[in-house]
């Protein structure tokens, strides 16, 4: 398009001089007629016009040549970034121990201006109140339903406990180890009313669910996390949460840009770590995985960061290089840093229900997982699996996503969950 208005241009300027030459002969013409003086000012006016039309011109000419330059910097602006570590500035805690060879951070740009507040106890168990209320209404619902106008529980009471356990998606599996507690339990007391009912589902879930450890009391450092999970559940934006987590904790926090088959995937990740403010290490679309890690690792070293969570790629349980590939991305994170990653994080999408569950459980088959966060639980009604994935799988719910917001991904607390879940 540039070539093309230039050609233009020129082809303008031509007709421009044909103008020029009409009104050279009307010059002529008027001086025979005219007063010297109007020949004079009818001159000074053509060399006006002329001017102007030489200025529209040249400056058509320089609007192409931007557009054109423009064009190159958007298209190389990645590659500058990754051959040019002069222009990134260098992290402040050491400044000149970086070698050449270091991958460069992208440091921070720009920041909200108006950052979220972090949330207190109060706030946080009001927004888990509201996250969990689908799920709480669609629980107490079908329970509430199977023991209306019941006196005693019975086995007929027991299959309609079961049912509304199961359809709430707790899960069969779990679902039968409640009945079956709860079969004991009637069989001992011969009689059990609704809220003493209600005090038991909350002691068996209790116990079922598996206790949570808060990662920032880990004591590796730098503490690694491989994020996985199948596309579409929020993987990156869950990092982008986690990462403000921990910086407000004051942890020195590094990103790895591991996902480098999705398009979006690597943008997106640096548009989180420029609004958290953390150090992000990323190479070009296509670039293997594991030497990403490997960079990340290095630079997570150098700039003695506290925590490094790493994004992978979406992957399915059945596809077999995929889940090779995490095998080989786990051994070159070990050459740098001993037992790294740390924690592989599954991340489920709570509002799938029991398809997370069998997530779960695929992921479980071909890699080890340390611990799961369900993201979107604010917007389903099938919260129980919640319950269901800490019970069968014995692995650590560490977070649940229950809001939009940059603070509403909350540490997961069995008991306050159980609370909420029965309040």
């Amino acid at each position: 398009m540039g070539i093309f208005n230039k050609i233009k241009g020129l082809f303008n300027k031509k007709e421009d001089n044909t103008d020029l030459n009409d009104l050279e002969k009307k010059k002529n013409l008027l001086s025979k007629k005219d007063k010297k003086d109007n020949s004079i000012s009818d001159i000074e006016s053509i060399s006006e016009t002329e001017i102007n039309l030489k200025s529209k011109s040249d400056c058509e000419s320089e609007s192409d040549q931007e557009t054109e330059i423009e064009t190159e910097i958007e298209t190389e602006q990645e590659a500058e970034q990754v051959q040019e570590p002069e222009s990134e500035p260098e992290p402040e805690s050491e400044p000149e121990s970086e070698p050449e060879s270091e991958p460069e951070l992208e440091k921070e740009l720009e920041q909200d201006p108006e950052p979220e507040k972090a949330l207190d106890s109060e706030t946080q168990e009001k927004t888990l109140n509201e996250g969990l209320y689908k799920t709480k209404k669609n629980f107490f619902s079908r329970i509430t339903r199977s023991i209306t106008g019941k006196d005693k529980i019975d086995d007929l009471l027991l299959d309609d406990i079961e049912e509304a356990l199961i359809t709430s998606d707790i899960g069969v599996e779990t679902s039968i180890k409640i009945i079956q507690k709860l079969e004991q339990r009637v069989t001992r007391d011969k009689y059990i009313n609704t809220s003493e009912l209600n005090l038991f589902l909350k002691e068996e879930i209790s116990t079922l669910m598996k206790d949570n450890t808060d990662v920032l009391t880990m004591n590796n450092k730098p503490y690694v996390i491989m994020v996985v999970g199948v596309n579409g559940v929020g993987k990156t934006t869950t990092i982008g949460k986690l990462a403000n987590k921990f910086k407000k904790s004051g942890k020195k926090v590094m990103l790895g840009a591991a996902d480098t088959f999705r398009a979006a995937a690597i943008d997106q990740l640096v548009v989180w770590s420029k609004r958290v403010g953390v150090d992000i290490v990323k190479q070009e679309m296509g670039s293997d995985p594991a030497s990403v890690c490997f960079d990340t690792l290095q630079s997570a070293k150098v700039n003695n960061a506290d925590v490094v969570i790493i994004d992978t790629a979406g992957r399915l349980h059945n596809n077999i290089n995929l889940m090779n590939e995490l095998t080989k991305i786990r051994n070159v994170m070990n050459k740098v840093i001993p037992d790294a990653p740390h924690e592989v994080m599954l991340i489920l999408d709570a509002s799938t229900g029991q398809n997370a569950i069998e997530q779960a459980l695929q992921f479980t088959k071909a890699t080890s997982v340390d611990s799961v966060t369900l993201t979107k639980l604010d917007g389903t009604a099938k919260g129980g699996v919640v319950i269901g994935i800490s019970d069968q799988f014995q692995i650590p719910v560490r977070y649940i996503g229950v809001g939009e917001g940059i603070n509403d991904l909350q540490i997961f607390n069995k008991k306050n969950f159980i609370n909420s879940l029965f309040s």
